[in-house]
């Protein structure tokens, strides 16, 4: 009987080790679960910021108004008939 009681407690203790400190253990998964809310944050912000650029990009293909903007915001660029005045303070 005590060796069939120290058999149990032996499986007990080997599979509590697995639960808790081995490969899939609860640390494990807690930890995965921490790195993908992590990914999935940084995907997000990746997404916005493709968003914004596609949205940049089909502006530039339709129109010229998106790029006189930016020439002249990026390059000071005037027009054919404009004056450029540049106001000291």
């Amino acid at each position: 009987m005590k060796m069939l009681n120290g058999l149990l407690v032996l499986l007990i203790v080997l599979f509590q080790y697995q639960l808790w400190l081995g490969d899939g253990s609860v640390r494990a998964v807690n930890l995965l679960e921490v790195n993908l809310d992590s990914q999935r944050a940084n995907n997000d912000e990746l997404e916005l910021r493709n968003k914004q650029l596609e949205i940049e990009i089909l502006d530039l293909k339709n129109g010229l108004e998106a790029v006189e903007e930016r020439a002249r915001a990026e390059l000071g660029m005037i027009g054919e008939r404009e004056t450029f005045y540049l106001i000291i303070e």
